[in-house]
């Protein structure tokens, strides 16, 4: 009890004070209401990165060549995380830099309000969505939400555009996985065949064919392959 007793004047505990009160000036509410907007918007920052940018395609790609490879857990997560991530600020950077010219920079300078700047901000990420979407996952999605069609783009709902541009970009990964398949999934073939010719039917043919899909990769230099493809795709 002494002990506390002298903590008391050297640590005083705070008194928090929740309440709602009634706002005498409407600006207020307007000011509050976009500090919650922003905090909600640094919440979902995550989401935003992989959903309305490049990362979605390359973290697919990548993971698709340690499936084929069939390395388990080589290269690690990550690392495949960590070169998806510095891909998607390569690709994004033009985008991430107009957006900020655009938008951010007006509004931290009060030259332009709220509003005007969220719009400013947004239109360079939709003109890269609207690049590398398909007519048809965008068409599907308005038939959804009962909209007509859009005469230009500014008509089109960020909503409907952000899952309309994740399909698009899950299929092109899924493209580009297939082709890396391909020539990992003959080399399984010949050494299941070779295996089987020479009666060793007890050996698993991924244990044989595992150093000869390393050695192909290695030799054809696939990481730089991949990673150029990658890149050559956002061109």
């Amino acid at each position: 009890m002494g002990i506390f007793m002298l903590l008391q004047p050297v640590l005083p505990l705070p008194r928090l004070d929740f309440g709602i009160g009634v706002v005498e000036n409407p600006g207020d509410l307007a000011l509050s209401l976009q500090i919650l907007i922003l905090l909600t918007i640094l919440t979902l920052a995550p989401a935003i990165l992989i959903l309305m940018t490049s990362f979605t395609r390359i973290i697919v790609s990548l993971s698709f060549i340690r499936n084929a490879l069939a390395t388990n857990q080589m290269p690690p997560n990550q690392v495949l995380i960590g070169l998806a991530l510095f891909l998607t600020f390569f690709v994004m950077a033009p985008v991430f830099a107009e957006m900020y010219d655009q938008g951010i920079s007006p509004f931290l300078e009060e030259e332009v309000d709220f509003d005007t700047a969220v719009v400013a901000t947004l239109a360079p990420i939709r003109e890269f969505m609207f690049a590398h979407t398909r007519e048809k996952d965008l068409e599907m999605f308005m038939q959804m939400r009962g909209e007509d069609r859009p005469q230009t783009r500014d008509d089109v709902n960020t909503l409907t555009l952000i899952p309309a541009f994740v399909i698009s970009e899950l299929k092109t990964a899924f493209q580009i996985g297939f082709g890396i398949f391909i020539p990992f999934l003959v080399i399984d073939m010949i050494v299941a065949s070779t295996l089987m010719a020479m009666g060793m039917m007890m050996l698993p043919p991924v244990m044989i064919s595992l150093p000869f899909k390393i050695l192909l990769f290695v030799l054809v230099d696939g990481w730089h392959l991949v990673v150029r493809s990658l890149l050559i795709s956002y061109l």
